[in-house]
C-alpha cells in the first residue's frame, strides 16, 4: 500500500466533546442566521418584479441552509440540543427542520421541556411518529404527555407485547416518581450458571445496555436474588456459580419512591446502577446515573425558579406568557413592599427631626434579608437532602439562631462604628445595633419557619420563599428601627 493510500485510510480524529464547542456553535449558527437574514431584507427592499434579485435569494438561501445543515448535523444531539434551547421561536423552527431525521429522537429526549412543546408542535404526524418508533419504552413514556393522542397510540401498535406493557406501567407512574424514571433494559441471569455462562451469553448481545455495572441475578418468577458486579464477572474462575460470588447487599428501589430520593441515595452510595423491584421483590427496571444526573439538574433548576416564585419558562416566549408566569408573585412583593413602606411613614415625624435614620434604616433591612436567606438556603438544602426530622428540628433552629446571634453581635459592631462615624452620635449608633441584631433573628426565624411550614403542608418549601423574606426583613427592619429611634432618640 503507497503512502497516500494509507494516509486515505487513516481513521479519522474523533471528536471531543466540549461545552465551548456547543457555545461556538452556538455562535456560529447565530451568525449563519443574521447573514441569512441580512440577505433577504436587502432583497426585499428591491423591486417585487426583479426576479434576478429573487434568484439571488434563492441561491443565498439554500447556500446558508446548506451550511447550517452541515454544521448542526455534525453536533451531538446534547449540543443540538443547547442550540435550540438558545434561540428565539423562529430561529429555532428554521435549524429544526434542518436537523436529520437520524437525530429527531434524540434531540427531543435531550432539550426542556418548554422547547420539545414547540419542536413537537413543528413536526407532521408521520415524522413523529418515525422518530418516537425507536424509542425504547421508558422513552417514549417520558415524551407521551407532549406527543398527540393519536400519534401514542400509533406508536403503540408497534411495539411489541412486552414492551407495550412496560410503556403503559412506565406511564403509569408518578411524575416525580423512581417508575418514571426507570428503564427497562437490563442484564439479568439465574444464580445457579457458571460465570461462563454468563459471559457466552453476553458475547451473543450486540451491546451492553449503557451503564451497565452489575448484572441482576433472578429466580425464575423474576425475583431479585442478588447482583453480580462486572468487576466480579471479570476477575473470578470461570467456571465458579453465580451463586457464590453474586453480592446479595445491594440497595433496591421500589417504582413509587421519590425520584429525589434516589437521587440522594445515589449521592450517598456513590452508585451506578441500581435495581427496581415491586412489592412482591419481582425485578421490574432499574435506575442509571444518567437518570439521576437528569434528577438532580431539573430539582436544581426548579428550586432556583421556586424561590423567586417562577416557573420554567421559554427565554424566548411571547411576553404575555412570561406575564403570567412573572407577574403574580411580582404583585405580592409590590403588596410587601407597600406595607413595608407604610410602616415606615408611620414613623414620619421620628425620620423628619433625625433624617440621618432614613438613610441608616435601608442597611437594617438589607442585612437582614441577607441573613435569612443564608438560613433559608441551608434549611431547604436540608429539607431536600431529608436531614431534618422531628427530633433534630428544635435542635436545628436553635443552631441556627445562636449562629445568628453571633454574626449579628460581630456585624452589628462595625455597623454602629459606621452610623457613628456618619452621624456623630453614639445613641444612634447604639440603636442601629440593637436593631440590626433583632431583624437578623427576625430573618433566620423566617428563613426556618418557611420552608418548615410548606414542607409540612407538602408543598415545595422553596416557592416564593426570598418573596416572603423579604417582606419580613424590611417590614419589620424598619419597625424596629425607626420603633427603638423613637423610644430612645425623641
Amino acid at each position: 500500500m503507497t503512502q497516500s493510500a494509507a494516509q486515505q485510510k487513516a481513521p479519522p480524529t474523533p471528536r471531543r466533546l466540549d461545552p465551548e464547542d456547543a457555545q461556538h456553535a452556538l455562535e456560529e449558527v447565530q451568525e449563519c442566521l443574521r447573514r441569512q437574514q441580512l440577505v433577504e431584507d436587502l432583497v426585499h427592499r428591491q423591486e417585487q418584479g426583479d426576479n434576478k434579485a429573487h434568484l439571488v435569494e434563492d441561491l443565498v438561501h439554500r447556500q446558508h441552509e446548506a451550511e447550517l445543515t452541515a454544521l448542526v448535523n455534525n453536533l451531538h444531539p446534547a449540543d443540538i440540543a443547547f442550540i435550540l434551547e438558545s434561540l428565539p421561536k423562529d430561529q429555532r423552527q428554521t435549524v429544526w427542520r434542518l436537523v436529520e431525521s437520524s437525530h429527531d429522537a434524540d434531540v427531543l429526549l435531550e432539550v426542556e421541556d418548554w422547547v420539545r412543546e414547540s419542536l413537537i408542535e413543528a413536526m407532521d404526524r408521520q415524522d413523529l411518529v418515525a422518530a418516537t418508533g425507536n424509542m425504547d419504552a421508558d422513552e417514549i413514556a417520558d415524551l407521551a404527555p407532549d406527543l398527540p393522542p393519536d400519534v401514542v397510540a400509533e406508536v403503540q401498535k408497534g411495539l411489541t407485547d412486552e414492551e407495550r406493557a412496560q410503556l403503559l406501567e412506565a406511564m403509569g407512574y408518578p411524575e416525580d416518581s423512581v417508575g418514571a424514571i426507570m428503564d427497562f433494559e437490563m442484564v439479568r441471569v439465574r444464580e445457579d450458571v457458571t460465570l461462563e455462562v454468563v459471559l457466552r451469553y453476553l458475547r451473543r448481545l450486540h451491546e451492553l445496555p449503557d451503564h451497565t455495572d452489575q448484572i441482576f441475578v433472578v429466580d425464575r418468577q423474576d425475583k431479585l436474588q442478588g447482583v453480580l458486579p462486572i468487576s466480579t464477572l471479570l476477575v473470578s474462575e470461570p467456571d465458579t456459580e453465580v451463586r457464590p460470588v453474586m453480592n446479595t447487599d445491594y440497595l433496591a428501589l421500589n417504582p413509587l419512591d421519590s425520584d429525589a430520593d434516589a437521587a440522594g441515595a445515589f449521592e450517598r452510595y456513590d452508585l451506578v446502577s441500581a435495581p427496581v423491584i415491586d412489592d412482591q421483590g419481582r425485578l421490574i427496571g432499574r435506575v442509571t446515573i444518567a437518570d439521576v444526573v437528569d434528577v438532580m439538574r431539573e430539582d436544581s433548576q426548579e428550586q432556583a425558579l421556586s424561590r423567586a416564585g417562577m416557573q420554567e419558562e421559554d427565554i424566548f416566549a411571547p411576553v404575555a406568557a412570561a406575564l403570567r408566569n412573572r407577574a403574580p408573585w411580582l404583585l405580592f412583593n409590590l403588596c410587601t413592599a407597600a406595607t413595608a413602606s407604610f410602616v415606615a411613614s408611620r414613623f414620619e415625624d421620628t425620620v423628619s427631626h433625625i433624617v440621618i435614620l432614613a438613610f441608616l434604616m435601608s442597611i437594617v433591612a438589607g442585612i437582614g434579608g441577607n441573613s435569612g436567606n443564608q438560613t433559608m438556603t441551608m434549611i431547604i438544602r436540608a429539607l431536600a437532602m431529608g436531614r431534618i426530622t422531628g427530633r433534630n428540628l428544635w435542635q436545628l433552629v436553635k443552631r441556627e439562631m445562636l449562629v445568628t446571634l453571633l454574626v449579628g453581635l460581630c456585624g452589628s459592631v462595625v455597623a454602629a462604628l459606621f452610623a457613628w462615624g456618619i452621624s456623630g452620635s453614639i445613641a444612634i449608633a447604639v440603636v442601629m445595633m440593637a436593631a440590626m441584631i433583632c431583624n437578623m433573628l427576625v430573618g433566620a426565624s423566617v428563613g426556618v419557619l418557611v420552608p418548615m411550614v410548606r414542607a409540612r403542608f407538602g408543598k415545595d418549601p422553596a416557592i416564593g420563599s426570598s418573596v416572603l423574606l423579604t417582606f419580613a426583613t424590611d417590614s419589620l427592619g424598619f419597625f424596629i428601627f425607626l420603633g427603638l429611634a423613637t423610644l430612645f432618640l425623641l
